[in-house]
């Protein structure tokens, strides 16, 4: 019977990748709620704004008013990483839960029967 030889710690560092371990310190993060973002962007930057529809009575008005609470300024590249990323993330989160429809449905016909 031939030994089979336990890989040791020097080989198992050396068939990784040279991908550096990241540290999330998380000491000092704030949360915030959204439940409207909007984007902006310029040759150096990509602007994200985060914020929060306050109108209640969205039907008595044609005017919604949005609390901003967050602006992320990122680089191009980051915002590429930031893209790609979420494209990930909706993917799986679609797979387990269903397909997110954003598209607003056709109220055309509620309000011709009114």
């Amino acid at each position: 019977m031939a030994d089979k030889k336990q890989p040791d710690e020097a080989d198992i560092k050396a068939s990784q990748p040279n991908t550096p371990i990241v540290d999330w310190d998380d000491s000092n993060m704030q949360s915030s709620h959204a439940n409207v973002v909007n984007a902006t962007s310029s040759r150096e930057e990509v602007n994200l704004f985060f914020g929060t529809n306050e109108t209640w009575k969205a039907s008595e008005t044609r005017e919604v008013h949005v609390k901003l609470n967050n602006r992320i300024v990122l680089s191009p590249f980051a915002a590429k990483r930031l893209f790609i990323l979420l494209g990930a993330v909706l993917k799986q989160y679609e797979k387990r839960f269903g397909q997110i429809d954003v598209v607003p449905k056709d109220t055309s016909e509620n309000s011709e029967r009114s």
